[in-house]
Parts: structure tokens; C-alpha cells; sequence
């Protein structure tokens, strides 16, 4: 970039400026040129990057003061009116201790005086670990973070533009990249490991892999209660014994608790109440898709996922007060011509944003997906899904937006390379998301003013804009934006060839594992480990 200043610096006025007369070519400075490229060179202090983890947003607000207020009495409404079923012996227990209500029709309902009083106890300003305190999350206000998420069941080859099976490979090669991308700032389970046949196999080798990969903060989720035990032997034995896991959770149970409409699901409420007790933080996720297991209406879908959410509210806080659970409200579209979901529309954004909105509402750390694409590939269609939907989410303030990158084909699809694209993408989502400084520095004229009055007419190399151009702007790792005659003169370069060039790259240089050397052999040891 300094290259290109310096000799845009060195022809500025050459040619006619914007009034059709010749401008005076500025002389040349002499010296410094290495100075101030080394200065540039130079990692940025965190608080002055131009982006970091942790923005704030909400600024955007789909729906009014007045539409929020009627969707919480919905809500409401409906966990008095309607209730949950199929809830597991020990949380009818739980909750009817708690005072819900347990019906004939075997529905447990929860009235409006229950509701208000757990949600007064509920966990608010979490904090999410990261296995490096570097990569501590925040979830307080309208602080923004982005990360991965989904179960996809394919990945993307992008060379041969073929779908092939997941593995324990992929998933590990994921983390090990979002590791290395700074605007992804967790890792949730991506993948399914279908090269492991066994379910127990699985569930450990997708909390290997992701741990491995990264010490940022990771979400998984279990197949089966019966594997939890399993899986907190091996997260003990990643961060150095019980003791300091519970100090430092750095993985979250990315739980589906219900089965939309209202009914929870028993053997992942089963599961939730394992990890509550192991201390491991609960993404409470409400997963309806408007048309199918979720009404229509944008703001009916709202209304059933806050109402489903809300009794994932009752449900932890009457068994641990206070206990970290993020407001997982993540209802999907449906295309209504097929019925097939449509992760990549406005109404997803909207879904989303509108969701984002309850979470400030009720004061809550909240969740939900934000970056799905329906295209097969990392296309165009990929770029404006994903980046309209993430602009909405991050304007919004929604405190984790999952599924940021990487998913393709309604979530079926997920791609390596995508990740190294989102990764640009998201520097530009959170730079929207910083919005514009307004200070007294920033709207000086004195620079204008010596411009313009017998200075030399443009602004190129003028120590404001070297002062000002980490800072105030971001620049993106892959994305090209040379002019078509350097363009042609770089060999055409292609996006997704750029992907795949800077994937390998990392790849080559990452560890294979992020894990203590001693602690990894163990695992291995006692878990049979595929990746």
C-alpha cells in the first residue's frame, strides 16, 4: 500500500485535475521512505487496529420498540398457554420445583410470574475462554464476535466443484485455519466426522480436532448423554485437570434442548443438565424453520423461538442460577415453493437481526446463525448471502453470530477455502460495524487548510493519511483490488486461486496441534483418534 501512496504521490498533478486545468506536479521528499514503511510494518497495539473482536453494534433495529414489546406478551402467551412437552423426568422435576406447571395432556407450562423471575437470575456480561486469555469473548451489550457453526456432512472441493464426505481432517484443518484468521473469533463444531464410524468415536474426535486446531473458544455438541463423561475426561486432560476447566470453560455445549414447535428434546435436555453440572456453558438453541416447524409470519417465527428460549431459561436457572447460557434464537427460512430452507435470504437477515433485538431486550447474551449461503460454491451468490447477512447481524449487535463462514448449500456444504475468503469479507463486515469516528481530530480543517491553501492539492503521502491509514482503514488479504492493466500484468489472478494459495500457505506453517505435546500423546493414547 505504501508503494502504491508513494507513487501515486509522485504523479498527483500531472495530468488535469477535476476542474480541466493542469495542476503543478508537488518536488519529491527525500528520505524517510524506509522509516515510515518499517513503522507500518509494525504490529498494531490491539486497541488501535482499525477492527478487533468485540465491536459494538446495534445500530440497526428491523423491529419498532412497540413490535418488540408484543412479541415478548406472545411469547408469554404461549409458554402459559401452549407449554413445552416431552421434557425428561428429571427436568419436569426441575422445572415443576422451580413452579411450572405440569398439565394432564403431560405439557409443562410456565407462567408469566415464573418467567420474570428467572429471567431476573439469569446469567448476564459472560465471558466465553479461550484456551489463550487473548481470545476472550465478551458477551455483554451489543459486543460482536464471529465464528463457525453447522453440521455439515460435505465439504466443498472447490477445484474439482464437487461435494465429497466429510472427515476428522477437515475439521481439524478448519480450526487449525481459524486459528490463523484474525476476524474469526471462534470455532463451533463445523463438520460431521463421518470417517468415524462409531457415535462415541465421533463425539471425541470432534472435540479433539477442534481443540487441536485452535485455542480459540470452541463449541461442540454430544450425540448421546452416555458420551459426556467421556468428553470432560478429555477437555480435563486438555487444560491441565477439573481444577483449571472449570476456572476457564473454553468450550460451550452447543445444545438443540427443543424440538420445534415446543416440545423439548429429551435427550439433549439430558445432555444439558451433564454439562451445566460440569460447568461448561449452554448454547440454548432454538432451531425452528418458519414455514415448516415455525410459523410463517417473520415476526410469529420470533415469537416461538424467543417463547422456546425462554423456557431454556427456566430450565438452567432453576437448576444453577446464574449458570452461563446464551439465547440461542435461531429460526430459519423456508423457501415456500419447495419447503427447502433458504439460508442465504433477507428474511434470514431479518429473522436474525429481529432475534438480536429480543436478546438486548431481555438483557441476554445472545446467539444465532448470521453468514449461510444456498449457493453450491464460493460464488457470487455466496458473497452477497453472506455478506448481507452478516452486515445485518453485526449492525444489529448480536453478540455471537455462528455460522459466519464457510457453510454452503443451506448449511449441507462446508468449504476450506470459504474460510480464508470470509475472513476478508468479515474485516469488511466489522469495519461497517465500527462505524464513523466523529471527533475533533477527525473533522479538523487544519489539514484541509494546508492542503488546499498553497499546499499540494491532493492528500497522498500527507502525514495525516500515513498517520491514519492502518488505523482508520483495513485492508483485505485476498481480495484483489489492482486496476485491470495490473491486473493483466499479475496473470489474471483468480479469486478462489488466491483462496486456495493462502489456505495451503497456512496450513503448511500452522502446528498440527495446539494442545500440550504431553497431553495430546495421552489423549491419543486413551481415545481412538482419527485425524
Amino acid at each position: 500500500m505504501i508503494e502504491e501512496i508513494e507513487s501515486a504521490e509522485a504523479s498527483a498533478g500531472t495530468g488535469p485535475n477535476v476542474a480541466g486545468e493542469c495542476a503543478v506536479a508537488p518536488q519529491r521528499r527525500s528520505g524517510g521512505r524506509a522509516a515510515r514503511v518499517a513503522m507500518r510494518a509494525a504490529p498494531l497495539a490491539e486497541d488501535k487496529r482499525p477492527i478487533r473482536p468485540g465491536l459494538p453494534g446495534g445500530q440497526y433495529k428491523p423491529l419498532t420498540d412497540a413490535g418488540v414489546k408484543r412479541i415478548h406478551q406472545a411469547a408469554l402467551d404461549a409458554l402459559e398457554v401452549i407449554g413445552l412437552s416431552q421434557a425428561p423426568q428429571s427436568g419436569v422435576e426441575i422445572m415443576t420445583n422451580a413452579g411450572a406447571i405440569l398439565g394432564d395432556d403431560g405439557r409443562l407450562r410456565f407462567p408469566r410470574a415464573l418467567v420474570e423471575d428467572m429471567l431476573t437470575k439469569a446469567g448476564r456480561d459472560i465471558t466465553l475462554y479461550g484456551r489463550e486469555p487473548k481470545f476472550d469473548m465478551h458477551l455483554s451489550g451489543t459486543n460482536t464476535y464471529f465464528g463457525t457453526a453447522g453440521a455439515a456432512v460435505h465439504v466443498v472441493d472447490v477445484e474439482k466443484r464437487e461435494y465429497r464426505e466429510s472427515t476428522s481432517k477437515d475439521l481439524l484443518d478448519a480450526a487449525r485455519l481459524v486459528q490463523h484468521l484474525d476476524n474469526i473469533h471462534f470455532f463451533q463444531r463445523a463438520m460431521v466426522c463421518r470417517d468415524v464410524p462409531d457415535n462415541f468415536d465421533m463425539d471425541m474426535n470432534t472435540i479433539y480436532a477442534c481443540c487441536a486446531g485452535t485455542s480459540k473458544h470452541v463449541g461442540t455438541s454430544f450425540s448421546d448423554p452416555a458420551h459426556v463423561a467421556g468428553g470432560f475426561e478429555m477437555l480435563h486432560m486438555i487444560a491441565g485437570g477439573e481444577d483449571q476447566w472449570r476456572a476457564r470453560p473454553f468450550v460451550s455445549n452447543s445444545n438443540c434442548f427443543v424440538v420445534p414447535p415446543m416440545k423439548f428434546a429429551t435427550e439433549s435436555c439430558i445432555t444439558m443438565e451433564a454439562c451445566i453440572r460440569a460447568g461448561m456453558p449452554i448454547l440454548l438453541l432454538s432451531a425452528g424453520q418458519a414455514g415448516a416447524t415455525a410459523p410463517t409470519p417473520l415476526a410469529a417465527a420470533i415469537v416461538q423461538a424467543v417463547a422456546e428460549c425462554l423456557a431454556g431459561v427456566v430450565y438452567v436457572n432453576a437448576m444453577s442460577p446464574g449458570f452461563p447460557a446464551i439465547f440461542g434464537t435461531w429460526p430459519f427460512v423456508s423457501d415456500l415453493r419447495t419447503g427447502a430452507m433458504s439460508g442465504g435470504s433477507g428474511e434470514q437477515g431479518l429473522l436474525t437481526a429481529g432475534c438480536s433485538q429480543m436478546h438486548k431486550f431481555y438483557g441476554l447474551p445472545g446467539g444465532a446463525a448470521g453468514g449461510m449461503s444456498d449457493s453450491k460454491l464460493p460464488d457470487m451468490q455466496a458473497g452477497w448471502e453472506q455478506g448481507i447477512l452478516n452486515v445485518m447481524a453485526g449492525l444489529s449487535g448480536l453478540n455471537m453470530i455462528y455460522e459466519a463462514v464457510g457453510m454452503h448449500a443451506s448449511l449441507l456444504g462446508f468449504c476450506l477455502e470459504s474460510l480464508v475468503l470470509g475472513d476478508d469479507m468479515l474485516g469488511q463486515v466489522q469495519r461497517c460495524v465500527r462505524g464513523i469516528d466523529v471527533t475533533e481530530d477527525s473533522v479538523s480543517i487544519e489539514t484541509m487548510k494546508s492542503v488546499c491553501l498553497g499546499g499540494p492539492g491532493h492528500y497522498l503521502g500527507d502525514p495525516q493519511t500515513l498517520s491514519l491509514m492502518q488505523t482508520e482503514y483495513i485492508y483485505p488479504a485476498v481480495a484483489d483490488r489492482s486496476s485491470p492493466k495490473e491486473w493483466a500484468e499479475n496473470g489474471r489472478p483468480d479469486l478462489i486461486q488466491r483462496a486456495i494459495a493462502r489456505k495451503n500457505h497456512i496450513l503448511e506453517m500452522a502446528p498440527r496441534s495446539t494442545i500440550a505435546a504431553d497431553s495430546d500423546r495421552a489423549i491419543r493414547e486413551k481415545y481412538k483418534i482419527y485425524c
